[in-house]
């Protein structure tokens, strides 16, 4: 990363304190808004609720009367020992004139009310709140007319003066006006935001140290790595899962899946994206990998495992194996595709093949240049030149059988090598005259000669053995080692059957013969690896394989899904 790149901590410091401020200022805002909207509410409630007790009060009503018959009144002390047990700046009563009957300053009693928001009040008897400004200075001024009320001589009266009197009750005579000096309600107010703004700054620093914590959290959380990095490491571990053969699970300990290359998905689940698998439990998935972790115990263990049509080899690593202080964090599973594992094997195997083929060949040659030789020293021109002619025509007659019926030019070729050894060893190896193999994909035909070589390469071995074993034991007649071969693709399945004159199978591996390193030879160190191949070969392709002893016989027989054959 470049040194002017931001980095994840320095990001989210910056977005967060940004956030919170801005959180603050708006929430300080709003709760100086609602604290002085609040504020001014109640008093204007609490001032409209005294001046209308006052305007009720009878020592009141009665000054005012006096002041508007044109008696010169005060109420000065009575209003100023109210005032004094409220919260209120002033307290003011006019007459109906709105010369003021009280004052906090008795200078000013006798002069007229300053400021034309009492008139409303005066003349249309209005209950109101304003804000003006009098002779103390800017206020909130809350106004309550005061009505005339009947006197005893007019309780008295007779009811053709009732409506009279009613009239002259609700007369305006004057006016009560209570005020809250704006200064004394900013001083008012100003102590209440001094607790709204240690609070907000208590609120403050206690949201940046959690802030704090939590960028320290989450930089422990992703091993100090910046999101650019965490997203280019993502993608080269996907492109590196990907790009492996093998296929790749991981599980948590609840055996859920939480990572798994393509090739992985595409053997356990090839109608699911390795995307759609993730999360979804193991055992719902494959049954046999489940059952697999559930035999670990643990520990790296090596199982073999057959998904659909292929097997596997699967190697079980505990994800807590680096880390002992973890409680069973889950396990990685490597598939290795068996087909692959056994390409060396059959690639060594057919390479033997090739070089003892060779060998054979190389030894019958120098056999037979000898003879040519040694009939060319002796002058019998003629003889040598029959024994050529001899070697020629079975040549060219395995050859010729071997293109009539034989199409497969791969498997004909190891088939006239196979018959070369056989003449050399003395075994009468014979192709039935009613084959017939036609072309495959090279693939194909590199499996189908690992299994015909094989299974002739056995057959070989078991009949030159049963004729030793018949020389060994002093017999008259000793048989001839003998094996046949029969190939036909003509139906929907491809037919192999291998009989030789061997003794047969040992019944001690007989249910263990196409399992690796199981062999029926008395040397079998370097054996126990064609059956196992053979095996292999016909499970790839949907085949099955049998045996049976008949007379003095053994028949291995094998069918093939020629579908699979031509994939």
């Amino acid at each position: 990363m470049t040194a002017n790149t931001m980095t994840l901590k320095s990001y989210l410091t910056a977005i967060i304190l940004v956030t919170i401020t801005l959180i603050i200022a708006v929430s300080g805002g709003l709760l100086v808004f609602a604290t002085k909207q609040t504020y001014l509410d109640g008093v204007s409630q609490r001032g409209i609720e005294l001046a209308q007790v006052l305007a009720s009060d009878e020592r009141v009503i009665a000054a005012i009367q006096r002041s508007n018959s044109g008696t010169p009144t005060s109420l000065q002390d009575y209003i100023e020992n109210l005032r004094a047990k409220t919260d209120a700046s002033y307290i003011v009563v006019t007459n109906r004139d709105g010369i003021r009957l009280s004052h906090p300053l008795p200078e000013r009693i006798g002069k007229r009310f300053i400021g034309e928001d009492i008139l409303p009040t005066l003349n249309q008897g209005q209950t109101r709140t304003t804000e003006g400004t009098g002779s103390l200075g800017t206020a909130i001024r809350n106004f309550a007319p005061v009505f005339a009320t009947a006197t005893d001589a007019d309780a008295n009266s007779s009811a053709n003066t009732l409506a009279a009197n009613t009239q002259k009750a609700r007369e305006v005579i004057g006016a009560i006006s209570i005020g809250y000096l704006r200064q004394s309600v900013a001083d008012l107010l100003f102590q209440y935001y001094k607790e709204a703004i240690v609070w907000l700054g208590i609120i403050y620093v206690l949201a940046i140290l959690l802030t704090l914590s939590l960028l320290s959290k989450l930089k422990r959380t992703f091993l100090d790595y910046e999101p650019e990095e965490i997203v280019q490491r993502f993608k080269e571990h996907s492109l590196l899962l990907d790009s492996i053969r093998e296929g790749i699970i991981a599980i948590d300990r609840d055996h859920r899946i939480t990572a798994i290359n393509k090739a992985a998905s595409y053997w356990i689940a090839p109608d699911k994206s390795d995307a759609q698998l993730i999360g979804l439990p193991l055992d719902s998935v494959s049954p046999g990998l489940e059952q697999l972790i559930i035999d670990s115990l643990s520990q790296r263990n090596k199982h073999s495992i057959t998904l659909g049509r292929h097997t596997f080899a699967v190697t079980l690593y505990p994800l807590n194996a680096r880390h002992p202080g973890l409680n069973n964090a889950g396990f990685m599973m490597v598939l290795n595709h068996e087909q692959d594992m056994s390409e060396l094997q059959q690639e060594l195997a057919a390479t033997t093949a090739w070089a003892q083929q060779l060998r054979a060949q190389t030894h019958e040659h120098n056999n037979k240049l000898n003879v040519i030789s040694g009939l060319l020293q002796a002058d019998k021109v003629q003889d040598a030149i029959d024994y050529l002619q001899q070697e020629s025509d079975q040549h060219q007659q395995i050859l010729g059988a071997l293109v009539k019926r034989i199409e497969n030019s791969p498997v004909a070729g190891m088939l006239l090598a196979k018959h070369n050894y056989a003449s050399n060893h003395h075994i009468q190896f014979t192709l039935d005259e009613d084959s017939q193999l036609g072309n495959y994909p090279q693939a194909t035909n590199d499996d189908l000669i690992t299994l015909i070589g094989n299974l002739v390469d056995n057959a070989f071995e078991a009949a030159q053995h049963a004729q030793g074993n018949a020389r060994r034991s002093g017999k008259e007649k000793v048989p001839s080692a003998a094996v046949s071969l029969y190939l036909s693709d003509r139906n929907k399945y491809l037919m192999i059957t291998v009989e030789d004159n061997g003794k047969g199978v040992d019944t001690a591996i007989a249910e263990r013969m196409f399992e690796l390193g199981v062999s029926g030879k008395e040397i079998h160190s370097e054996h126990g690896m064609g059956l196992y191949l053979v095996s292999r070969v016909v499970h790839r392709y949907n085949g099955t394989i049998d045996w049976e002893r008949i007379d003095d016989t053994t028949v291995f027989s094998v069918y093939l899904d020629k579908r699979a054959l031509q994939q």
